[in-house]
């Protein structure tokens, strides 16, 4: 008997909560014109910062080693004074899992996942991001 209450009781609870639903108005968004607000934790598409007009990345590539899916391509650059740049920075937002360890593990905070979710294209093709493009994105 004791052992039929206690399977009884969580049974319940989940259909109360199940049944409650019902009885409660559907959340409807006007898409274009209203848009969902979106938690902070969110991680939408890359973006690379500026300071005074310049990237802040310095191509030292420890975002590229920590992506888990492969997806950031960097290729550095020294100027005679000694600084590094990157002159290619790729990243295939398709082959992304949007985990957030290029951001982490980024020392100079150049690399940011903002809370944009909404890109599409045609084409995969478009969703190859260059180092312009992923400047751009802040802006």
């Amino acid at each position: 008997m004791n052992t039929i209450i206690k399977t009884l009781v969580p049974l319940l609870k989940g259909l109360a909560k199940t049944f409650s639903y019902i009885f409660k108005k559907p959340v409807t968004y006007q898409y274009p014109e209203k848009k969902r607000e979106v938690s902070e934790r969110w991680r939408g598409l890359h973006r690379l910062k500026t300071e005074n007009g310049k990237l802040k990345c310095v191509a030292c590539g420890l975002c590229e080693a920590v992506c888990p899916a492969d997806v950031i391509k960097v290729e550095r650059r020294e100027t005679p004074d000694g600084r590094s740049f990157p002159v290619k920075f790729d990243v295939t937002v398709t082959r992304c899992i949007f985990c957030g360890y290029c951001q982490e593990a980024c020392p100079k905070d150049a690399i940011e996942l903002t809370r944009n979710y909404e890109f599409c294209d045609y084409t995969r093709e478009d969703f190859d991001l260059s180092r312009d493009m992923l400047a751009k994105i802040g802006e």
